[in-house]
């Protein structure tokens, strides 16, 4: 299985980068993992919200195929557990699902284009953070998942 992490815009934190690429090195053992990552839109300032949103949805759709399992970081989405989100990941492994997406969406959350091509919404908290800071809340999930699914000490409960 490869799992994709598309993201809108770069993170320029150092602090973030360096918690990011500590995680995808992890991960490496484990699964296919790449974060993509979509350039800003340029002149985003005389776009009204909902412009800006589609045109983040014109450019998220070109990176996707038709057999893509895509999971929007929704904050209206389904909430898991660490262990729940390894047994999720398990089970779209055990059902030879090639490719999954996770997308984190603009400033303004996801066009509604985007949605339609949802196969589900996932939320890593209630609360908001940053886009960037969702990279490395992701990232780091995602190794704590596979950790569990190996067995490995990294998660304790």
């Amino acid at each position: 299985m490869k799992i994709t992490l598309l993201c809108i815009g770069k993170t320029d934190d150092k602090y973030l980068i360096e918690g990011i690429d500590k995680y995808i090195k992890r991960l490496k053992f484990y699964v296919n993992f790449t974060i993509m990552v979509i350039p800003d839109i340029k002149n985003s300032k005389s776009l009204s919200e909902e412009q800006q949103k589609d045109k983040e949805a014109g450019l998220i759709l070109k990176q996707l195929q038709p057999q893509d399992m895509v999971i929007l970081l929704d904050e209206f989405g389904k909430e898991f557990r660490s262990l729940d989100f390894s047994a999720y990941l398990e089970k779209m492994m055990v059902n030879s699902v090639q490719h999954m997406v996770f997308i984190i969406g603009g400033p303004y959350g996801f066009d509604q284009k985007i949605y339609d091509r949802a196969n589900s919404k996932m939320s890593l908290s209630k609360m908001t953070f940053s886009h960037q800071m969702i990279r490395l809340f992701f990232t780091e999930q995602l190794y704590r998942a596979f950790s569990i699914m190996k067995g490995e000490p990294y998660h304790h409960e």
